[in-house]
């Protein structure tokens, strides 16, 4: 008896041992892994957006002392950061696609009063020599180069993402497990060359 009890429990834990295998070779765990891909991505695009905020107020201290008197182009780029900052979209709100266009918006806006000051700059050589602006400016850049990588990785992991719920198998498992999963939205070109990052080397 007690022989009998051990072999069907036995066979019970084969079988699902099987059941597991043949469900995870179909691809019943793709979909909640290349979504935990997505957002792990978008926490990277978090990180190097935050790594540009942080370097803004030294960046803006250091011009100030050699070129006050720009004050309409200083005040756009704090204004610019402080939007952007204010603007969060973390794993629970990624789902939201006016929340993360509203994120994008934000952050092109503080790229373009980066870009603006830059321009500025260039009248000022004593402020293109000093040491402190130039390590900045080589941060800056630096961590443009980094955000349009986190970008490009994010676009891609979401284009994934949407492929496999989109296309067999993958669309029949989100509609039988994980329909709570939507369609993801990602970051959408604003120029020809979005793709790339803003210059901010001098001539």
């Amino acid at each position: 008896m007690q022989a009998a009890h051990v072999y069907r429990w036995g066979f019970k834990a084969a079988a699902l041992l099987l059941i597991s295998s043949v469900l995870s070779g179909c691809g019943i765990n793709t979909i909640p892994t290349l979504d935990e891909q997505a957002k792990a991505a978008w926490g990277q695009v978090q990180n190097q957006y935050q790594r540009r905020a942080d370097l803004i107020p030294n960046l803006v201290e250091v011009v100030k002392g050699y070129a006050a008197h720009e004050q309409d182009t200083l005040t756009a780029v704090i204004e610019a950061r402080a939007k952007a900052t204010s603007i969060q979209v973390d794993a629970s709100t990624l789902d939201n696609p006016e929340k993360l266009k509203q994120f994008q918006q934000a952050q092109d806006g503080l790229s373009g009063a980066l870009s603006r000051l830059m321009v500025v700059s260039e009248r000022y050589p004593d402020l293109k020599a000093n040491q402190n602006f130039l390590a900045l400016q080589s941060q800056l850049e630096g961590t443009e180069n980094r955000i349009a990588v986190a970008r490009r990785d994010f676009i891609q992991a979401v284009q994934a993402y949407n492929t496999e719920i989109r296309t067999f198998p993958g669309r029949l498992w989100h509609s039988v497990m994980y329909s709570d999963l939507p369609i993801r939205a990602t970051f959408e070109a604003t120029s020809a060359d979005a793709d790339k990052a803003p210059q901010v080397k001098f001539k």
